[in-house]
């Protein structure tokens, strides 16, 4: 079934906010926490993280009906790609080093102002890609 596509963009809006502060504050357990959302995302799809829950209780009553669609596939693949993106920025911001935790976050928070602002999901074009390079393959 898919979904509003709203929901990824504000998923990534929220992202966007938790990750900027990472960077500024440095906090370990902030990062830990989107890594959390991007796990309960990548296993689930993006309505199971607790962005697309809030979006789901909160934000989409006050909205109009969604007029647009997508898979659910290839959110769900960007929600991987953050949380690898996480884990190596937590693993610099815990064990060292730290530029390794600085880079990881911002990268992932780059990807997440790119669907956040202009909804372009480069997780989603890499899923697409894959699947293009995938099917040619076989």
């Amino acid at each position: 079934m898919d979904i509003d596509v709203r929901g990824p963009r504000f998923g990534a809006a929220v992202t966007t906010v938790v990750l900027a502060v990472v960077l500024v504050t440095g906090s370990a357990w902030l990062l830990a926490w989107q890594l959390l959302a991007f796990a309960l995302g990548a296993a689930g799809g993006v309505t199971r993280s607790p962005y697309g829950w809030l979006f789901r209780r909160v934000v989409r009553p006050r909205l109009g009906p969604p007029t647009e669609f997508e898979a659910p596939q290839p959110p769900q693949f960007a929600q991987a790609v953050g949380l690898v993106f996480a884990v190596v920025g937590l693993v610099g911001y815990t064990a060292g080093p730290l530029w390794l935790g600085l880079a990881a976050t911002g990268a992932a928070l780059a990807a997440a102002f790119l669907n956040a602002a202009f909804g372009y999901c480069l997780g989603c074009e890499a899923y697409l890609l894959i699947r293009r390079v995938a099917v040619r393959a076989d």
